[in-house]
């Protein structure tokens, strides 16, 4: 069984030495959706969000939300991000928008959480745009899709 990295011998919390990795290319891939009132949907499809753009508002936060990961994360190391993508598909049948985020860099350590977070951000942020006409929407089944790279290889989810 695998033992937890951030702790020491005594079980305090530590930041991982990656000083003697390899620098190969991360992928770290994530997903999550947010589930809303038709109406809400309807909104954001249209444009007329008093807010503004709501899908484009909430990529740029889940962009600058993975550049920003070590910075709310606390043993997450600082990374030299060389990619981030997030995207979105509206799904009509189940009133939900699902958010994809892709992160990429080349270094010594994944960039999992900075796909995961960009994701969470990118959906608290269509949360906050709406939210004057829906409080209920529910941000759910964020998980990691898939992780390339590195010594541990890949991890696809099932």
């Amino acid at each position: 069984m695998s033992t937890l990295t951030h702790f020491d011998a005594q079980g305090l919390a530590h930041m991982v030495d990656v000083a003697d990795k390899a620098h190969t290319k991360r992928v770290g891939i994530a997903t999550g959706r947010i589930v809303m009132l038709p109406t809400t949907l309807a909104l954001i499809q249209s444009g007329n969000a008093k807010k503004g753009d709501v899908l484009g508002i909430a990529r740029i936060a889940g962009i600058q939300a993975a550049k920003k990961t070590s910075d709310l994360i606390p043993l997450c190391h600082p990374l030299a991000i060389t990619r981030v993508a997030v995207e979105f598909a509206i799904d009509e049948v189940a009133h939900a928008v699902h958010c994809t985020a892709t992160v990429e860099t080349v270094g010594q350590t994944g960039v999992e959480m900075e796909a995961l977070t960009a994701v969470q951000v990118s959906l608290l942020t269509i949360y906050d745009m709406c939210k004057a006409v829906d409080r209920g929407m529910t941000m759910t089944d964020v998980h990691l899709l898939e992780k390339h790279g590195g010594k541990s290889g890949s991890y696809v989810a099932t």
